[in-house]
């Protein structure tokens, strides 16, 4: 069976990863078998059926039982004087249970799996926001999570300022409306948060291959074409290289 294919999406807070996300597993249930070439049984009337069996979501920190109790624990702005090692090991117990028990065996099984945040996102807070350096990131990623990798990248990095306004707006509403707290790190100083940033266009220099980057304060319909764009050439670029 052909290996299924991983996208992560990654960014800071506020830059849209998560419409994004949506939007694009909308126009894979709509176009996916044709735009993707997959087998000429599979018409664009069932599309959807395709797009139930064959498309995986994830978020990190979440995604399985036991990373939504990491997720509460290091995202609530209640949880105080976490310390850093202990940050990043959370993030990678949460990480290494989502691929065995979700991400490998849906590729195994030739699954598209779209993923909110990944590894990059360690070594872009962790390593780069809380000095840890990339080094140990990427080796417990190699030891903890056997060195998987994404197919694609996608970094959508809008301005640090808007980032970080329409996540701090966003975080307020969600609070407001349910109670649910996950700002913790929205709470940081900019200079963490320009850090994380940097770490970002360091780690798409060192990987241009796997990383397309989306910059630039643009509307959610023009990020969105930008990653269809890339997505279809990639995807379909692997399909008749396989």
């Amino acid at each position: 069976m052909q290996r299924g294919y991983f996208i992560t999406l990654e960014g800071l807070d506020g830059s849209g990863k998560t419409t994004q996300m949506q939007r694009l597993a909308g126009w894979l249930e709509k176009h996916g078998p044709s735009a993707l070439r997959q087998s000429a049984a599979v018409t664009d009337a069932t599309a959807g059926n395709w797009a139930s069996r064959n498309l995986v979501l994830m978020r990190q920190p979440g995604g399985t039982a036991m990373g939504d109790r990491i997720r509460t624990l290091v995202l609530d702005s209640r949880t105080a004087s976490i310390a850093p090692m202990a940050e990043m090991a959370l993030m990678f117990a949460d990480r290494a249970q989502a691929v065995a028990e979700v991400i490998q065996p849906a590729l195994d099984a030739g699954k598209i799996v779209i993923c909110d945040r990944f590894t990059d996102s360690t070594e872009a807070y962790q390593g780069g926001g809380r000095q840890l350096g990339s080094e140990l990131v990427l080796q417990l990623h190699r030891i903890l999570c056997g060195n998987l990798q994404p197919d694609l990248t996608l970094l959508l990095l809008p301005s640090l300022e808007i980032s970080l306004e329409r996540a701090r707006r966003r975080n307020d509403s969600v609070a407001a409306s349910n109670g649910q707290d996950e700002g913790r790190f929205e709470a940081e100083k900019e200079a963490f948060f320009s850090r994380v940033w940097q770490k970002y266009r360091e780690i798409a220099r060192r990987e241009p291959d796997r990383v397309v980057t989306i910059e630039g304060n643009l509307s959610i319909d023009e990020v969105h074409e930008q990653i269809v764009e890339a997505v279809s050439e990639r995807m379909i670029a692997a399909r008749m290289t396989s």
